[in-house]
């Protein structure tokens, strides 16, 4: 990324952090609403994401690359209520094809920050397993630039870092956990508001995730680690977008993610890498289509 006091930071995070870490599980890689956090627990999970989008129907030639680094901070208040705090650090770039030839667009820096909260309803343990129940809301606060401006004028409302607009998330999920596996289901709803004459489509998530503990294959003492094999799948709809309250019809329709993925599990450190496929893309008019989306995730609890 362009701002180098960010990876100073994150230098001096880290190294607070190895220093305070408690044990860890594994967890879902692509959504954060399953993460575990016990009372009295933190959790901070950084990631890299790389997305990709070439296929375009337009003519225009699109090619949209969007590396995103989310910074996500979780705290057990009780032993059902967890509190989330997530920030992404974004950089978008898209070139076209123009009467006047190749252009570049984009931005860099500081997204929205989203706060959400989750309980546990409903849980039972026994002896190596256990099931939980918990709902959810999140609230998106319009901290990203919104307004960001280039050689050739504001920059379209994608491209921008933050959206301008408070959204808000209800959602539930179930997790199932045993020494071997866990499976994980959360759906959720999200109903974006307007600013600057601009409206993104309200959205639908499912999402799933399986992991499977392939190695040591038997429990026993002196193992340093454990290996996961993860498969995840994401399902999402997303309504037209909508300017100036005109419905944009090359935008909107339905997603569905395959990702397989891998997980390294130590008591101090998670090592995660997931790549979402598009096996679905039921988009409207000449929306850009997405190639993939790859995640390199560290996580610690402290």
């Amino acid at each position: 990324m362009k701002n180098s006091t960010l990876l100073i930071l994150s230098s001096c995070l880290f190294i607070f952090l190895i220093l305070t870490l408690r044990e860890l599980a594994a967890a879902p890689i692509t959504f954060n609403t399953a993460l575990p956090v016990a009372r009295d627990e933190k959790v901070v999970r950084i990631q890299t994401k790389l997305m990709l989008s070439t296929d375009d129907l337009s003519g225009a030639d699109r090619d949209l690359t969007v590396w995103t680094i989310p910074l996500v901070i979780a705290y057990g208040v009780t032993e059902k209520l967890a509190l989330f705090g997530i920030l992404p650090v974004l950089d978008k770039e898209i070139m076209i094809t123009s009467a006047t030839g190749r252009l570049t667009r984009g931005e860099s820096g500081i997204g929205d920050f989203t706060a959400m909260a989750r309980y546990t309803a409903w849980k039972i343990d026994a002896p190596g397993k256990t099931i939980r129940l918990a709902p959810f809301v999140a609230l998106k606060m319009p901290t990203g630039e919104d307004r960001a401006e280039d050689s050739l004028g504001i920059l379209p409302q994608p491209l921008q870092l933050g959206s301008g607009a408070w959204d808000y998330s209800l959602g539930m999920v179930v997790t199932r956990q045993t020494l071997a596996r866990e499976i994980d289901l959360s759906i959720s709803y999200t109903l974006r508001t307007k600013a600057n004459e601009f409206e993104f489509g309200d959205e639908v998530r499912i999402d799933t995730s399986y992991q499977h503990r392939v190695w040591p294959c038997e429990l026993s003492s002196g193992v340093p680690g454990f290996v996961y094999a993860v498969l995840e799948s994401n399902l999402i709809w997303q309504d037209n977008n909508r300017s100036r309250g005109i419905v944009d019809n090359n935008s909107g329709g339905i997603t569905w993610f395959f990702a397989p993925g891998i997980q390294y599990v130590t008591k101090r450190t998670v090592l995660e890498l997931v790549v979402q496929v598009p096996v679905v893309q039921d988009l409207n008019g000449v929306s850009l289509k997405n190639d993939f989306i790859s995640t390199v995730s560290f996580r610690m609890n402290f």
